[in-house]
């Protein structure tokens, strides 16, 4: 089931006065009125890999190595292996609490345990959508594939876990941050790998086109073969939130299809709030734990393969 945006949201006077004072006070407005900072946990802009912070030189580090590593034949190895869903059983929720064991090192605006980022991110869409219960659910459960970090699923490195995602199999798009280390990648002079199109074609889809491994594709692979009844769009939130080339800056464009310029209306909507509700702001797990589960029962089965 595709999901179509009738229309977006338009701010009112009032909503317009509201922004222009958040503005003056060094925040940004969501659709609905939810305020934001305009600088993340360091007190820099978002998504800024430039600016020397102290986590600059680690995420550099981090996407250094993971772009010599994630290659086309490494992607298609992770998938046949965490395809099998045979890691673990556990419901939606056990997930999200053990994500509190990790810590994205590739994000260079938060360095807080994951569950604190899925509820922000959750909480700010429900002010926002509040008719949309699918995308709220989306935003808690976006980054639940980090666990591949934990033992029970492999402990794989951070480079193969999270950071921004991309197509194996074609040319890297230049805008793919830190681009210059994919030079050292196996596929980078590869000539069945290197071209525009590479081993996709024109308008092919992107259910079509292998991704970098991570947490993105992994937990589409497990709400997918879980059968859960997320619409479409939530699957592609789920397995394309982190690809920033295509909805930051507009790269591999040439290998969507008609319905996943639908979906990418979506994902835009869900990056502002996976993005920018990112802060210090702690939300009360117990307050809203209740109305999430009740999300979990309807859309995903009480127990869940990994």
């Amino acid at each position: 089931m595709t999901i179509l945006i009738d229309h977006l949201h338009e701010p009112g006077t009032v909503e317009v006065e509201e922004k222009k004072v958040a503005e003056e006070q060094n925040e940004l407005v969501l659709d609905a009125g939810f305020l934001v900072p305009k600088t993340n946990a360091f007190g820099h802009t978002f998504r800024d890999y430039d600016v020397g912070s102290e986590r600059k030189d680690g995420v550099e580090e981090f996407y250094r190595i993971n772009h010599i590593n994630q290659s086309y034949d490494f992607v298609k190895r992770m998938r046949e292996e965490y395809g099998k869903l045979n890691k673990m059983e556990m419901s939606i929720w056990e997930c999200c609490e053990l994500l509190n064991e990790v810590i994205d090192e590739s994000d260079p605006d938060l360095d807080d345990p994951q569950i604190e980022h899925l509820l922000q991110t959750a909480e700010a869409i429900r002010k926002d959508y509040p008719n949309e219960d699918w995308l709220h659910l989306t935003g808690l459960i976006h980054d639940l594939g980090k666990v591949l970090n934990l033992p029970g699923f492999g402990e794989l490195p951070q480079w193969a876990v999270v950071g921004d995602t991309f197509p194996v199999g074609c040319a890297f798009d230049e805008s793919i941050v830190h681009h210059k280390y994919f030079k050292d990648n196996p596929d980078y002079e590869n000539p069945a790998f290197n071209t525009k199109y590479g081993v996709y074609s024109e308008g092919c889809g992107l259910d079509n086109v292998l991704m970098s491994w991570g947490h993105d594709d992994y937990m589409y692979l497990v709400a997918k073969k879980n059968n859960t009844t997320l619409p479409q769009a939530g699957l592609f939130i789920i397995r394309f939130h982190s690809f920033y080339a295509l909805h930051r800056a507009g790269a591999y464009k040439h290998l969507m299809n008609e319905e996943d310029i639908e979906n990418l209306k979506w994902l835009k909507i869900f990056n502002k709030y996976d993005l920018y509700s990112k802060s210090k702001v702690r939300i009360d797990v117990e307050k809203v734990k209740l109305y999430y589960l009740s999300l979990i029962e309807k859309y995903f089965p009480e127990k869940l393969r990994w």
